[in-house]
């Protein structure tokens, strides 16, 4: 499995690129910005996209999610939770000083249950999708079973975890969604978080400062 991850936009969100070698098929994840170094990585493994997951609304992780579908066609997958948070993504532009990305429609109800399958039929790779609320009302995290990763969004991090202070956040939320849907993971499961180095559960589960007492 092919697995880039590229650092995007004034507030550097991780975007992850999947792309199944021999399928050529491939998932994006939190396509926030410069769509033109997103292109350059499924060009150079020459993958066509099959979906573009966000992992929540906020503008640094979907804010180039409508150039990214008008080039590929890929449906867009987000929690409908999320949906007021991108309506005023407006907003969030002002917030940060940067221009109003134009929006897409939304495809897929990226909810609990509902998974993504890349590669061959015959042996597909699942993307699951696991609602982590708190960040955001939609937050969702993407667990790739055979791969041992979880995209993260800005619900965990290395040593942290996601702020609940910007509007539909929620402190006990989070912390909930980390007990019951990500500490259950076996140590060993690398986490891709929203921004920064990569970690693994094990590590979280005994040095993050946020979760000693969960």
């Amino acid at each position: 499995m092919i697995h880039e991850i590229l650092p995007v936009g004034p507030l550097q969100c991780n975007c992850s690129v999947f792309g199944d070698e021999t399928s050529r098929e491939a998932i994006v994840i939190d396509p926030g910005d410069e769509i033109g170094r997103i292109t350059a990585i499924l060009e150079k493994h020459q993958l066509r996209v099959k979906a573009i997951i966000v992992t929540h609304a906020h503008i640094d992780h979907i804010g180039g999610a409508q150039k990214l579908k008008a080039l590929t066609g890929a449906p867009v997958y987000m929690n409908f939770n999320d949906q007021g948070l991108y309506d005023h993504i407006d907003m969030q532009a002002q917030w940060l000083g940067v221009p109003t990305p134009e929006k897409t429609g939304i495809d897929v109800n990226a909810r609990e249950g509902e998974s993504v399958k890349l590669g061959p039929a015959e042996r597909p790779i699942e993307f699951q999708v696991l609602d982590t609320p708190g960040h955001t009302p939609g937050s969702i995290s993407v667990w790739i079973p055979a791969e041992n990763k979880l995209v993260a969004g800005d619900t965990l991090f290395l040593d942290s975890i996601g702020r609940t202070d910007l509007p539909g956040g929620d402190s006990r939320q989070i912390l909930r969604s980390i007990h019951d849907k990500l500490l259950p993971l076996d140590d060993a499961v690398v986490v891709i978080p929203g921004h920064g180095a990569n970690t693994t559960i094990g590590r979280e589960r005994r040095r993050n400062p946020f979760l000693q007492k969960l």
